[in-house]
Order: structure tokens, then C-alpha cells, then sequence
């Protein structure tokens, strides 16, 4: 995508500090960090969403999600790992290219959970919801 700034980063257009890249997929120190090591893997494949991209890329990518955590880990020691996706401009993705955020975690870093991320619980039943998540499998 010519205008996509995580496609000029991948292409060598724009500069990062890149810590990990293979034929699919590159990692960058994110540029506002959240924690020392913060880190966003991204699929050398425009995409973007999680929907936008193929599976086996989607593999490739969580692969070198993982090679990456491994090398934070050894590096930098940090106590766990929050790892996640904005999926859309509501969840607060910024970037309109699927990037995958590796924060490390510390003991006394004042971070909280994933689950505090939102707070609105469903007003349905968790049956209800449920099936309707297998009824539109069902029938797509």
C-alpha cells in the first residue's frame, strides 16, 4: 500500500528500529512506548485487519510474534508480556495496517489486564450470545 506508514517501514522507506525481520513479517520498537521493549510485529502483507489477512500469513505472523517475545524475553527479563491487537478505529488502532503490540510486563509497572481495557457488560445472556455466534457460523 503506497501510503500505509507500516508498508514504507517494512519497504526500508521510512526508518525504525527494527529488531526482528524474516520473509514474512518485521519488528519494530514502537515509537511511543509503553514499556521498555515495546514492540509492534507487523505482516510484510497490507492488511488491514485481522480479516484482511490470508491465513497462512496470519500464521507466519503469530510465528514471528512469538520468535520476537522470546528475544524480549532474554533481553530484557521482564516479569510477563500484555500482547494484543486494536482491531478498528474503535478499539483505538491507529495505523489502518494489522500490528500486533508486544508490551512487556514488570512487577510495579502500574499496567492492569487486557480485561480492564473496556467495561460493558452484555445486557443478553451468555447463552444468548452464544448462539447467535454459532448460528452465523452455521450459516457462513
Amino acid at each position: 500500500m503506497e501510503d500505509c506508514l507500516f508498508c514504507k517501514i517494512a519497504n526500508k522507506e521510512n526508518p525504525a528500529k527494527i529488531v526482528f525481520e524474516n520473509d514474512h513479517a518485521v519488528a519494530f520498537l514502537d515509537v511511543n512506548p509503553r514499556s521498555p521493549g515495546h514492540t509492534m510485529v507487523i505482516s510484510k502483507y497490507h492488511s488491514r485487519n485481522l480479516f484482511d489477512l490470508p491465513e497462512e500469513e496470519l500464521s507466519n505472523l503469530f510465528a514471528a510474534v512469538q520468535r520476537v517475545a522470546r528475544r524480549i524475553e532474554g533481553a530484557l527479563r521482564p516479569d510477563g508480556f500484555s500482547i494484543g491487537i486494536n482491531h478498528g478505529a474503535a478499539s483505538g488502532q491507529e495505523v489502518d495496517h494489522l500490528h500486533v503490540h508486544i508490551m512487556p510486563r514488570f512487577y510495579g509497572d502500574n499496567g492492569r489486564e487486557v480485561q480492564s481495557l473496556v467495561h460493558n457488560p452484555p445486557k443478553e445472556s451468555l447463552e444468548d450470545i452464544a448462539e447467535k455466534i454459532r448460528t452465523f457460523a452455521n450459516n457462513h
